[in-house]
């Protein structure tokens, strides 16, 4: 089968606004050569295919030779990226700054040393107040290379004060980079691992954490260093499931983009990574009223021109205000109102399913079972998980064990006797090989084993057990896993009280707002 996210260059066209490929062809039609008309033609020929084949695009262009069709689509690629930088927005920071590193650099070449110096200095001066330091690193080499290799008659002083700014700009470049690591690698643990499971890795993670961070917390005073610190401290608070640290950092994170709201524009991704995180500890806490306020201020910001006029800001807004207007529903118990939203957010997926990560379609998908489960439809819960389950992607094992835990609770209720059986040892092999299995889960398996020999009368007072043996674990920190993903505790009582689910959370979200 073709597949069009496998070919960069028609990705890439795929990716164009109707302005964008109008450019393009005014770009590309400046010149009448062959080779430019030929690129033009392999463009339509490319932006009116639906997905990627070769053969059909060599078959339905003839002109177009099959030895030729390499070279032809680098070149279109190259032209298609100059069209777009012509057009990009000359507001960027990142834009600005290597234009004038661009103009240093004619003009030193050129011979007129002072004037390079002149904007070496702009350059300077636009870095630092915009926090990019790279920038202000690259102007000073410049600097110290040209006031080292000739009489510019700026010399003095200029020593001692390019060397002190030399030194204060990479320590603070060496301590975001060291930070931004520390980062990185905890982020990646949560993406491969999820949450720890038990002490050995709470341990783990503790200590990788405190070892890399040492006594950095104390020496940041820019930007960078502070938002890579916040983000540091908010995945090790996560990772080990210490909800109320993670809140406190992610509003640091978020507040850090208050004091400074001009780099909301020059590090958006952030942003909107931060508001997600703020979002996603709101429901943790359980606090509906919060998770509500802050929903409703990305929501602004997700329909402001920084985001609509840039495609992968609107394509992570898409994906975190989806993930967090599900788990208002969660809190809430509206489920059935929930399913109301997907048909649309099918569609969105969809259009950006060659720009998304794997790792947030896994969570779309587990949330969307999760709400047709609560709405007990479970047979479209089914649905969900089974593409979670036979998607074979090494992330987030935690997630694809609780799609099976899930996907089996789903056939439980159907009545699917039959494969029961055969499912649970399937299940309970998959998580114990990811180590996985925890006391919760030890408790579910041994029900759903033991009520398939149990009458209606006699089944009640095993889930009675169940339900009083689960509520004793619900403070064990290593035990939340469970209830964070499959709320088994309110499933338990929708079934001692013949009730969808969606009812039993709707009366606790009652019950907290009355309280």
């Amino acid at each position: 089968m073709p597949n069009r996210s496998t070919d960069t260059l028609f990705q890439l066209i795929k990716s164009l606004e109707k302005s964008e490929k109008r450019n393009f062809k005014i770009y590309a039609n400046r010149n009448t050569s062959g080779e430019e008309l030929k690129i033009v033609q392999l463009f339509d020929a490319l932006d009116k295919m639906n997905e990627y084949d070769e053969t059909v695009l060599l078959r339905r262009n003839e002109n177009i030779k099959k030895q030729q069709l390499s070279n032809l689509k680098a070149h279109l690629y190259k032209q298609l990226l100059s069209s777009l930088r012509l057009i990009d927005d000359v507001t960027n920071i990142d834009i600005q700054l290597n234009e004038q590193m661009v103009y240093a650099r004619i003009l030193y070449n050129k011979g007129i040393y002072l004037q390079s110096l002149k904007i070496l200095d702009r350059i300077k001066d636009i870095a630092k107040a915009n926090n990019q330091f790279t920038y202000f690193q690259q102007a000073l080499f410049f600097e110290k290379s040209i006031e080292s290799l000739y009489i510019t008659r700026s010399i003095q002083n200029r020593a001692e004060e390019l060397s002190k700014e030399t030194t204060e700009i990479s320590h603070s470049l060496v301590l975001s980079s060291q930070l931004s690591n520390l980062s990185l690698q905890l982020y990646s643990w949560y993406i491969q691992n999820g949450h720890s499971r038990n002490e050995t890795e709470d341990a783990a993670v503790q200590k990788f954490f405190i070892d890399n961070l040492g006594d950095k917390t104390s020496q940041c005073k820019y930007f960078y260093e502070k938002l890579y610190l916040y983000q540091s401290y908010c995945w090790n608070a996560f990772i080990r499931q210490d909800f109320l640290q993670y809140y406190r950092y992610t509003q640091k994170w978020v507040d850090l983009f208050e004091k400074e709201p001009f780099m909301i524009a020059i590090e958006t991704g952030h942003y909107i990574k931060g508001m997600h995180n703020l979002m996603g500890s709101h429901f943790d806490l359980g606090n509906h009223k919060k998770l509500i306020e802050t929903l409703a201020e990305f929501d602004i910001f997700c329909n402001s021109s920084i985001v609509l006029n840039n495609v992968n800001n609107r394509i992570q807004c898409f994906v975190y205000r989806t993930i967090s207007t599900f788990n208002k529903h969660f809190l809430e118990g509206s489920f059935t109102e929930g399913l109301a939203t997907i048909p649309e957010i099918e569609t969105k997926l969809s259009e950006y399913e060659n720009y998304m990560d794997r790792h947030r379609i896994l969570v779309i998908d587990y949330k969307i079972a999760c709400l047709y489960f609560g709405s007990s439809n479970y047979e479209k819960a089914i649905d969900y998980l089974n593409k979670i389950i036979n998607w074979k992607v090494d992330l987030r094992t935690d997630l694809q064990c609780y799609s099976r835990l899930l996907h089996l609770i789903a056939h439980y209720e159907l009545g699917n006797d039959d494969i029961l059986d055969s499912l649970i040892k399937s299940v309970y092999r998959f998580m114990a090989k990811m180590q996985n299995l925890s006391v919760v889960e030890e408790e579910i398996f041994k029900f759903i084993r033991k009520s398939f020999h149990l009458s209606v009368k006699t089944i009640k007072p095993e889930l009675e057990k169940l339900l009083i043996k689960l509520k004793t674990l619900e403070s064990n920190r290593f035990e939340t896993r469970a209830f964070m993903y499959l709320d088994i505790i309110s499933w338990l009582e929708s079934k001692l009280e013949n009730i969808p689910v969606q009812e039993v959370l709707k009366r606790k979200f009652a019950g907290k707002r009355n309280n």
